[in-house]
Order: C-alpha cells, then structure tokens, then sequence
C-alpha cells in the first residue's frame, strides 16, 4: 500500500512538472556580441594585459566594434566601448544594468551588503539612506563648504611648514580623506591622530593589494585563488578597518529619536538601524559594510584626483599660471574661493575637468543583467557581467579633439566660456551614478582653487616640469605615482587672518 502510494505521488509530481514545463513561456535565445574565440580554461586572457586591462579591451573594440564579448576565464562577459555604446547602455536600459555582478573579493569583504558592491533591495535602501544623509549633512551646500575651507587652511598649515622644500605628493590626500571622515564620523582628525594615520595607512594597502595581479586571478579563479591563500592579505588589512569603524561605532553618543538632526553618517546609520525593519537591511554588519564603502572610496577617489591636479599643473606650468590668473582676477588678494565662484572661473574649471578626463581615475565597475536584457541588437540573458569602459568614454575620439594629450580647451567654446560635455562620465552614468558625485565636485573645486590661488606648484630642485612622472601607479584606481612636489607662496595668494 505504502509502494502504491509513493508511486502516485511521483506520478503527480512529474505530471506537475510536465505541466509547469508546458506552460512556461519559454525564454528566448541569447544573441551575444560577437568576440575572439576562448581557449579552454582561460578564455580570452591571453589577450588581456592585466595591469592594464581597460587598454587591452579598448584596443579589442577596435577589431570587435564597440559591443562585443570577452571570457574573464570561464565568465562570459560583454563589454561597452566608447560614449554611444556606453551610454546606450548605463541612460538607456534604465533598471536592467543597475546590479553587480557577484565579484569573489568583495562578496568575501562586504558578503553582498554596502552600497557599492551590493544588488536588488540591499542597494537601494543603503543608496536611497546615503544619498538622504549626505544631503543632511549639507552636501553640496554651504555647511559642506565651510569643513572644506577649514580643512584646506589646515592643508595650507602644513605646506607653509615646508618652507618651499620639496614635500611627498600624498600629503595633499590627507584634507580630502579628512573632510570625508568629518562627514562620517563627525569630527575631523588631526593630522597625527594614530586613527588618521592608521586609516590612511590601511586605505592605502587595502587599494594596492585590490590592484594586484594575484587579486585580478582570484576574482577570475576563485577557488584556485583560496587554495593559493591570494585574497589573504587583504582581507587582513580590511578586518583592521573594520575593527576601527567598530570602535567608532561603539564610541558614539547614543543618537537621538529616529527622525531628529544627525551630525554624521555613524548617527545616521545607528539611528536607522534601530528601526523597525523587518528585512534587516540596516542590521550591525550591514551598517558596518556602508562604512567600509564609505571610508575607502569616499576617501582615494578625491585624494587621488586632487593629487593628479597638483602633478599636472607642475608639469604644464603655462595651464597653471592661467589658472592663477584668472583666480587672481576673481578672488582678489587674501580669498579664500567660494562654490559660487565656479561661474565666474571658466579656465579653472575647465582645468579641473580636463584633469578628471586625462587621468581615467576609475577605468571601469562592471555592471550586471537584472533580467534578460536587449542592447542594441544583441540579446543578453540575466545575470550576464557587463564591462562599461568609462576611460574609453573619456578617450574618445569622436568625442574629444585631443583625447591623449592634457587640453583643458575641450572644456572651453571659443570665447573662453566653459562648455559643459556629455562625454564627460568620470562618475559613471544612469542608476548608479557615483552616490559622492556632489561631494568630490565640491572638495576639488574648493581645494584646488584655495591651493592654485595660494602657492606656485613647482618641480624638486634639479628636475623640469617635463621630467614629473604621470605614469600611473598599480592600484585599485589610476594613482599617480609617488614623488615630490614644492609649494611657493605667492604675493597674491596670501589670506591674512585666513578669513572665511
């Protein structure tokens, strides 16, 4: 009897299965792009210069046209070259390009929470809370810009200390870092504060070691990656970030009731995550990820980029005697610069631009099918890795008249007047726009417009302007490498009594 009955539960259940089978609507074939034939196990990386992967895929899209398809080993993966491709895909699909792909390294840092790695509902309540907070917190507005301009005559404090000798490039990281930490956490750091110098530290190693080799392997081959133990230090160095924002954590102030003021995004997340979510969104180690994400890329983008400003302007040294001009002419003596001023500085603001261009900080985050998913003629189904390459965007030839050379012209109509371009993405486009757009604009123009108005950026005694090395560093993003630069004050730079 038992026999029997098994025996009609396994009839049903096929026959449901059979009906289920039947009736679905069946999904419709993928049509890929096309691309190089895939060698067994490595798929195309034998075309692919690791340290430079975004210039390998660029030079593929010229034989495969601007959409076509690549295998990071056994991973299928399209990707988008040049602004139309680009754009067509990140404004275009809306929704369809707005997740991750599933990246081994950060699936082990952040285990699919934060804002930057994250997909689905994960993401769009930790980007929907970020992007309130920061707006609370006077991002984009005046209150943002005074903790800018008090973090910028503590930079000036300890470039006047150098006296006009030569001074490590990174230290011009440390205002940027520090204006994202008072954003975070509420307070800004001295400069020799153990946690400021700890941070920086870790951020530092953390973005070096994201940038190897042997990490580009593990995310490609995951399991050969833990058996080789790649993934091992980083994953060290991340712990010992998260063991600080955990103490900073546990060392606020209990918040106030859900729904009052906040002084920082740590009192924000606290305050959110105590209440009612029955999803857990906001749950301890998901608020922690947020600040991880926070932490390491609210601080190397701008560092970075403010960095490559100051290599520049050495290395042209007619583009920064123009800027120092026109600032001249607008400030005055003794101002410091103010957001509003940005309408009035067309070259400085080109300039600004035109270093964003040059440098391709961030070649390129890889996007990720939320279904299946058309894109031009080719029809990718869901889950499939999507490569946008922002730096051929900010290379390209249609779009820029000089895109190889450093042109702050590309940002200029022919009477003087800044020209705003489409092409011009350094913070990606569509759903996932960069959450700190607002806030980077903010810090450099401010930053490098109170520094440019200041001091005369010079090469070390010995060395031409020509001789400064713009090769960029191996990391996570396009640094600019280790060197020094020298500060002089200028007559009409100077702020007596630093006045705001």
């Amino acid at each position: 009897m038992a026999l029997l009955l098994l025996g009609i539960l396994l009839l049903l259940l096929g026959l449901w299965g059979l009906l289920r089978t039947c009736t679905r609507t069946p999904s419709p074939a993928p049509r890929w792009p096309p691309g190089p034939r895939p060698l067994p196990l490595i798929g195309n990386l034998h075309l692919l210069r690791m340290s430079q992967q975004d210039r390998s895929l660029m030079e593929l899209s010229e034989r495969y046209g601007p959409v076509f398809t690549v295998h990071l080993g056994r991973q299928k993966t399209v990707v988008l070259a040049g602004y139309e491709a680009v754009r067509e895909a990140l404004v275009g699909t809306g929704p369809q390009l707005a997740d991750r792909p599933p990246i081994a390294i950060f699936q082990l840092i952040q285990g699919g929470g934060g804002i930057f790695f994250s997909s689905g509902a994960r993401w769009r309540a930790a980007r929907q809370f970020t992007v309130r907070t920061l707006h609370s917190l006077g991002v984009g507005r005046g209150p943002i810009a005074s903790k800018v301009l008090q973090e910028l005559r503590c930079l000036m404090g300890e470039l006047d200390g150098y006296r006009g000798q030569p001074f490590p490039l990174a230290l011009l990281g440390w205002a940027p870092s520090n204006i994202t930490f008072a954003l975070l956490f509420g307070r800004r750091f001295e400069y020799q504060d153990p946690v400021f110098v700890s941070l920086l530290s870790l951020i530092d190693e953390v973005m070096v070691l994201l940038g190897t080799p042997s990490l580009q392997l593990f995310n490609i081959y995951p399991w050969l990656g833990a058996l080789l133990r790649l993934h091992q230090p980083v994953l060290q160095k991340i712990e010992e970030v998260r063991s600080i924002l955990r103490t900073l954590l546990e060392g606020r102030q209990p918040p106030k009731p859900r729904g009052g003021p906040v002084k920082s995004y740590m009192d924000a997340l606290i305050q959110q995550g105590q209440g009612k979510e029955p999803q857990g969104l906001f749950a301890e180690a998901n608020m922690v990820a947020c600040a991880l994400d926070m932490v390491m890329a609210g601080t190397e983008t701008t560092s970075a980029t403010l960095q490559w400003a100051a290599l520049l302007m050495g290395k042209h040294p007619s583009v920064q005697g123009r800027v120092q001009a026109e600032l001249d002419r607008v400030l005055g003596p003794g101002r410091l610069p103010r957001l509003e001023d940005q309408r009035s500085l067309p070259y400085t603001n080109a300039v600004l631009h035109e270093v964003q261009r040059f440098i391709t900080l961030l070649p390129h985050v890889p996007r990720c099918t939320v279904a299946d998913t058309q894109l031009g003629s080719y029809l990718l189904p869901k889950g499939t890795p999507v490569i946008p390459l922002l730096s051929s965007v900010l290379l390209d030839e249609t779009q820029w008249e000089t895109p190889r050379q450093f042109n702050p012209g590309h940002f200029l109509d022919a009477k003087g007047r800044f020209v705003k371009r489409a092409a011009f993405l350094p913070f990606s486009a569509g759903r996932r726009v960069c959450v700190g757009e607002s806030l980077a604009r903010s810090e450099l123009f401010l930053l490098f417009a109170g520094l440019l108005h200041r001091y005369r950026l010079l090469p070390p005694p010995g060395l031409s302007p020509t001789a400064l090395d713009t090769t960029p560093a191996p990391a996570f993003t396009m640094r600019p490498p280790a060197q020094a630069l020298c500060v002089v004050p200028r007559s009409g730079g100077s702020y007596p009594g630093d006045q705001l």
